[in-house]
């Protein structure tokens, strides 16, 4: 009897020793406030080149500002408009220029305050993670606000693809 006992105490065990196991706290990645200004400063660098004021946001993994910056003659709207992209970016990971249809097509999303589906707005990930997103208001179109959002993000891809190592 002892001998089945002794074979039983694995099993009866086992769920002990999972929940001793179980995770109780997550690390979860984020944006240093110096990357974020980098990569503002850059993106709004880059937009200079072609001659367009720009305003953008960089928001965290949940959405809230890290950063926001205005160029000299970029229009106030701007502000409201980049902060948007952005967060609606990190919260659908995914560039809003993939999602300017979405209002249009079968089984899309209704109009929530807060969310703009307008080219700007990348999400940006690091180590396989989202930790935040990047928007741009300003240029004459999305894609100008998309394409100057992407020549920023270039100041700190490194910092990005080595963040796991």
């Amino acid at each position: 009897m002892n001998k089945a006992l002794y074979a039983l105490l694995p099993l009866l065990c086992a769920p002990l020793a999972a929940q001793a196991e179980m995770q109780v706290l997550i690390k979860i990645p984020r944006l240093t406030l110096e990357a974020s200004e980098k990569l503002a400063q850059a993106t709004i660098a880059a937009c200079r080149k072609d001659g367009i004021q720009i305003g953008v946001s960089v928001v965290d993994r949940s959405g809230d500002v890290m950063v926001f910056m205005r160029d000299t003659l970029a229009p106030r709207v701007t502000i409201e408009i980049s902060r948007q992209k952005a967060y609606t970016a990190v919260n659908f990971n995914a560039p809003l220029s993939t999602m300017e249809n979405r209002f249009t097509q079968p089984f899309s999303v209704g109009k929530i305050d807060g969310l703009v589906f307008s080219a700007g707005g990348i999400p940006i990930e690091a180590a396989g993670n989202i930790v935040g997103a990047i928007g741009v208001s300003g240029a004459s179109t999305g894609e100008q606000d998309e394409a100057c959002a992407r020549e920023g993000l270039k100041s700190i891809a490194f910092e990005l693809e080595t963040a796991g190592i």
